[in-house]
């Protein structure tokens, strides 16, 4: 079976302008849904964070809806889709039903029989050709984590033990091991932070805080031929072991992927074992550029961008450093930008730094005013507790997370990813 590892589209994410990034998201599943079919995709399988928020706009579900539409006319079968962290359960599990009868299986959240998350794929023949374990992100109430008077140290040990047993339980299950023992492949999905993944700052937090990367290559039973992750938008192997991967988001998602090359996984299964992996570049629709450096040479930089290979305007981060007035610094830049408005747009201005030649005196950065739109809810909470002792800080913010997920859960229109809404 021909298996397609995707993960982390974020559909409706807001970036820079407040506007949703709905068109690079199109261009995205427009050129997934002919790779699919030019490739003979059997089945698709995508590892959380559909959406970039619990209450995606109508907009941006509309996005999704329509393509799993469109994906009843390819050569995919069946479509696998798991809940990550910025989903909401509820709302992916609300259809879920109605997608079964396309062979469309969702698991938003952790079902109250795990068995459920075990879905076994047929080939062209009728005959299983692939056992999936189809873990989402695993919640604090899924791992039963809240012990009162618990360090960091023993809650860390909770969590990978909480994390590593609930795999076990799936690898261990009947169905699964005679499948395999007929020479059928197991692949396993997982939203979370794997120890030794290189995160992005500001576009990955640890989604058990408290737990950096308690998860490791070896707590990922050898019953899964393909274990397909999501979380981590950067495309890398788990610990040195091939079959473990995260398949990194099909769109740069802040300036820190700029450089990022965006890929989906292509998984060539030829019976129990791992699988042929073979990498497919996903053409960026719009490019997230950087200018930093000294005025004269931002300028020339700027001047010298070509984007004609690009379909879409490029939004740059632009950073100053020089010692002229702030007011001349963007009177300058914003000169060369509008010369190169067909090529790059500079949605939140320059920041400004200062040059200094006395020793020992920090730089001054001058940083453009954030809109609260642009932050999410999470970002707003971090900043509150930025300044507090490292342990209050980690309880506080999953005592938080915590309860917006009950919220969440309760009235889904009363939480939305960005701090200026709801």
């Amino acid at each position: 079976m021909r298996v397609l590892h995707t993960a982390d589209w974020h559909l409706g994410q807001h970036f820079l302008t407040g506007n949703e990034r709905l068109t690079e998201q199109r261009a995205f599943l427009d050129w997934l849904l002919t790779t699919v079919q030019t490739e003979g995709v059997g089945a698709l399988v995508l590892a959380g964070d559909v959406f970039d928020t619990t209450t995606p706009s109508h907009a941006a579900q509309e996005l999704y809806y329509d393509f799993l539409v469109r994906m009843q006319g390819t050569s995919c079968r069946d479509i696998v889709v798991v809940g990550g962290n910025h989903d909401s359960p509820t709302l992916l599990n609300a259809s879920r039903r109605l997608l079964r009868a396309l062979r469309i299986h969702v698991i938003g959240g952790v079902p109250a029989d795990p068995a459920e998350q075990i879905i076994t794929l047929a080939g062209p023949d009728g005959r299983a050709a692939l056992v999936v374990c189809a873990v989402p992100f695993l919640r604090d109430r899924d791992l039963r984590l809240a012990v009162a008077g618990e360090t960091p140290d023993e809650r860390q040990l909770r969590v990978r033990d909480s994390i590593a047993g609930h795999y076990k339980l799936l690898s261990d299950h009947e169905l699964v091991r005679g499948l395999r023992e007929q020479d059928v492949p197991v692949l396993a999905t997982g939203h979370l932070y794997a120890a030794g993944g290189e995160a992005r700052e500001g576009a990955e937090r640890d989604v058990h805080i408290g737990g950096l990367g308690v998860i490791a290559a070896e707590h990922f039973p050898a019953a899964f031929d393909y274990v397909a992750l999501g979380h981590l938008h950067r495309p890398q192997v788990v610990g040195g072991q091939a079959r473990i991967r995260y398949s990194g988001s099909p769109v740069p998602l802040s300036f820190t992927e700029a450089d990022d090359k965006q890929q989906v996984l292509l998984l060539d299964f030829a019976g129990a074992g791992p699988p042929v992996i073979t990498p497919l570049a996903v053409p960026v629709a719009r490019r997230l550029q950087r200018f930093h450096g000294e005025l004269e040479e931002v300028e020339a930089t700027i001047l010298a961008f070509d984007n004609e290979a690009f379909s879409l305007v490029a939004w740059a981060d632009v950073l100053v450093r020089s010692d002229e007035a702030p007011t001349e610094v963007q009177r300058r830049i914003q000169a060369v930008l509008k010369e190169r408005r067909d090529h790059v747009l500079a949605p939140r201005g320059a920041r400004h730094q200062r040059l200094t030649d006395a020793p020992g005196m920090a730089a001054e950065v001058v940083t453009p005013i954030e809109h609260l739109h642009e932050l999410t809810v999470e970002e707003v909470f971090s900043r509150r507790v930025a300044g507090l002792p490292p342990e209050r800080a980690a309880a506080l913010t999953a005592t938080f997370q915590e309860l917006r997920q009950l919220l969440a859960e309760a009235d889904p229109q009363a939480w939305g990813g960005n701090a200026s809404e709801g």
